[in-house]
C-alpha cells in the first residue's frame, strides 16, 4: 500500500515539474504580452471652465508721518514776509512809508482727529517813515488838540520834521488743514489759516498807531496768498496719480514661477489690477493715514501672458477702512498631465492588499485620471497574481474606478469618494482572474485611503507667487517703508472640466506703508 501511495505521490511530483518546466520554456520562447487595456468607459465631454474670475484686494494704510510733513512745509514755506501799507495819516505825514518785515520761526506740525494744525512763531518789526505834513497847522478837531496836548507848544513849531519811527512785531500764525482725497486723484488740503499779533503802538507826533491793526491785515494777506499758492499747487500736483500708476504697473504683469528641477510644470502668476479705491484720510497725533486699496484677478496660467490693465480714470471712494489687509485668491489651473504625473508617482508599484492578506496580490504599474461629468475616473494598469495555488499565475489588466472628487482642506489633499468599479472591469482577468477579481474588493478598499492627489506642491506653488508678486512692493528707500508679508495659505475649492483642474487658493497677509519724506 505504502509502495502504491509512493508511487502515485512521485507521479504527480513529476507531472507537476512537467508542467512547470513546459510553462517556463512557453514564457522564455513565446513570451506571455500584458492584457490590452479594457475598454475605457464612456466619458461625458465638459464645457471648458469659465475664466477665472477669484477677486483679490490688497488694502494698505500710507501713514504720511508728522515728520515728514513738517520737513515738507519748512522746505518750502518762506522765511520771511514784508509788505507796505497805504499811509493811513496822510494829512498828519507827507512822503509816507509805512512798512513791515518779519521772518517766521521753525514750523511745528501736530494732530488731532478734528484737523492738521501747522504753526509758526513770526518777530520783526513795523517801520514807519515821513515828513509832517505842512498843513498840519491848519487841522482842527481832535488830532489838532491831541498834538498840541502830547508837545505842549504850537505844532506849526515842527512842521517838516521828518520822522522815522519803528514798533516790534510779535505774534504767530497758524493754518489749519482738514485733507481730502479726490476722485481725481488729487489731494484738496482746505487750508485755512489765523494770524494772532501782540499788542503794540507807535507814536506819530503824538498820535498813537495801533500796530496790530494796521500791520494785521497786511500778514493776513501774504499769508492767505501764501494759502492760496499751495492750495492751488496741491490740487493740480498729480504726484499720488503717478505713484498709483507706478505701482499700477508692477502689478499688471505675468511672474514666471518656475518649474524644472522642482517637479512642477512651468507655471506664470498673472496679475490684472482692475478697480482702485480709497477711504479719506485721517489724522492722529503721529501721523496722516490715507488707507487706499486694489482689487485684483490673479490667476496662475501654464503660459506666458500679457494682461491687459488700464489704469482706472477715477478712484473709488469708500467708508472708512479700519487696516491694511492682503486677501488674495488665485485659481491655479494644471492640466490633468500634469495632476497624472503626480498621481503615477504616488500609485506606481503599489501593492494591494498591503498586509499581504488575500487570495491575490495586486501591484500597480500605472495610473491616469480623467473626467466625466461631476466624476472622476482613475484607470489603474495592475498586475494581478493569485495566491491560492502553489503555481502563483498571474496577468495584466486595465481596471476604472470611477469616484467623486472631494478637496481635503486641513491635509491640503484631493481626495476620491464614493468609489465603485466600472463595469468594464470586472471581466478585466478573464478566466484566471477568479482569484484576482476577489481582490478587486481589497484594491477598492484601499483606494479610498490611498487614491489621493497631494496638492501640497501647488499650495506651495502658490504661495511662492503670491509672496514674488508682492515682494516689488517690500523694496524699500529712504522715504518710504513698506512691510507687506503672506500669513497664510488656503485650499478652498475644486473645479475642473476635461482637460484641466482647477484648484482655488486663498492667501492672507498684512501691508502697511509709512512714508516719511514727501516729495
Amino acid at each position: 500500500m505504502i509502495a502504491i501511495l509512493g508511487r502515485v505521490l512521485l507521479a504527480t511530483l513529476i507531472v507537476a515539474v512537467s508542467f512547470t518546466v513546459s510553462l517556463w520554456t512557453m514564457d522564455y520562447f513565446w513570451p506571455r504580452q500584458a492584457a490590452a487595456p479594457a475598454r475605457l468607459p464612456s466619458l461625458a465631454e465638459l464645457p471648458p471652465l469659465p475664466p477665472a474670475t477669484r477677486a483679490s484686494v490688497i488694502i494698505a494704510p500710507v501713514a504720511i508721518t508728522l515728520p515728514a510733513i513738517r520737513e515738507a512745509m519748512e522746505a518750502n514755506a518762506p522765511r520771511d514776509l514784508s509788505g507796505k501799507q497805504d499811509n493811513p495819516l496822510s494829512k498828519l505825514l507827507s512822503k509816507a512809508d509805512i512798512g513791515f518785515t518779519v521772518a517766521r520761526t521753525p514750523i511745528a506740525v501736530s494732530g488731532r482727529p478734528e484737523a492738521l494744525t501747522i504753526s509758526t512763531g513770526i518777530n520783526g518789526a513795523l517801520r514807519v517813515t515821513g515828513q509832517l505834513a505842512t498843513g498840519a497847522a491848519n487841522l482842527g478837531g481832535t488830532i489838532t488838540s491831541l498834538l498840541n496836548q502830547n508837545l505842549g507848544r504850537d505844532v506849526q513849531n515842527v512842521t517838516g520834521k521828518v520822522l522815522d519811527q519803528r514798533a516790534d512785531i510779535r505774534g504767530q500764525v497758524a493754518v489749519s488743514s482738514r485733507p481730502a482725497i479726490g476722485a481725481n486723484w488729487r489731494i484738496e488740503p482746505n487750508l485755512t489759516g489765523q494770524v494772532t499779533l501782540g499788542e503794540g503802538s507807535l507814536s506819530i507826533a503824538g498820535a498813537r498807531l495801533s500796530v496790530s491793526r494796521e500791520v494785521k491785515p497786511l500778514i493776513d494777506r501774504a499769508v492767505n496768498e501764501q494759502i492760496t499758492a499751495l492750495q492751488n499747487r496741491l490740487r493740480g500736483d498729480p504726484f499720488i496719480e503717478q505713484a498709483a500708476r507706478r505701482e499700477w504697473a508692477k502689478m499688471c504683469r505675468a511672474i514666471p514661477l518656475g518649474g524644472g528641477k522642482t517637479g512642477m510644470p512651468d507655471l506664470w502668476l498673472e496679475m490684472r489690477p482692475t478697480r482702485a479705491f480709497a477711504a479719506q484720510p485721517r489724522i492722529d497725533a503721529n501721523a496722516v493715514p490715507l488707507t487706499v486699496g486694489v482689487q485684483a484677478d490673479p490667476r496662475i496660467v501654464p503660459n506666458a501672458s500679457t494682461p491687459h490693465c488700464p489704469f482706472p480714470a477715477q478712484l473709488e471712494l469708500v467708508p472708512p477702512l479700519d487696516q491694511g489687509r492682503v486677501n488674495i485668491g488665485v485659481p491655479v489651473d494644471v492640466p490633468f498631465t500634469e495632476i497624472n504625473k503626480l498621481l503615477e508617482t504616488q500609485m506606481k508599484d503599489r501593492k494591494f492588499p498591503e498586509d499581504g492578506s488575500g487570495p491575490a496580490e495586486v501591484t500597480v504599474r500605472r495610473a491616469n485620471m480623467s473626467a466625466s461629468g461631476e466624476r472622476l475616473l482613475i484607470s489603474l494598469l495592475v498586475n494581478a497574481k493569485e495566491k491560492k495555488s502553489w503555481f502563483g499565475f498571474g496577468t495584466e489588466a486595465t481596471i476604472h474606478i470611477w469616484g467623486k472628487p472631494t478637496l481635503d482642506r486641513e491635509q491640503q489633499i484631493l481626495r476620491m469618494t464614493d468609489l465603485s468599479l466600472a463595469v468594464e472591469s470586472e471581466a478585466a482577468f478573464g478566466l484566471l482572474g477568479a482569484a484576482a477579481q476577489a481582490a478587486l474588493p481589497y484594491l477598492q478598499s484601499a483606494l479610498e485611503k490611498n487614491a489621493v492627489v497631494d496638492l501640497k506642491p501647488f499650495a506651495a506653488s502658490a504661495r511662492t507667487s503670491i509672496e514674488r508678486a508682492i515682494a516689488d512692493f517690500r523694496q524699500q528707500s529712504n522715504n518710504v517703508k513698506v512691510d507687506a508679508a503672506v500669513t497664510g495659505l488656503r485650499l478652498v475649492g475644486i473645479e475642473f472640466d476635461s482637460r484641466t483642474l482647477r484648484i482655488v487658493a486663498e492667501a492672507d497677509g498684512n501691508v502697511r506703508v509709512a512714508v516719511s519724506k514727501l516729495p
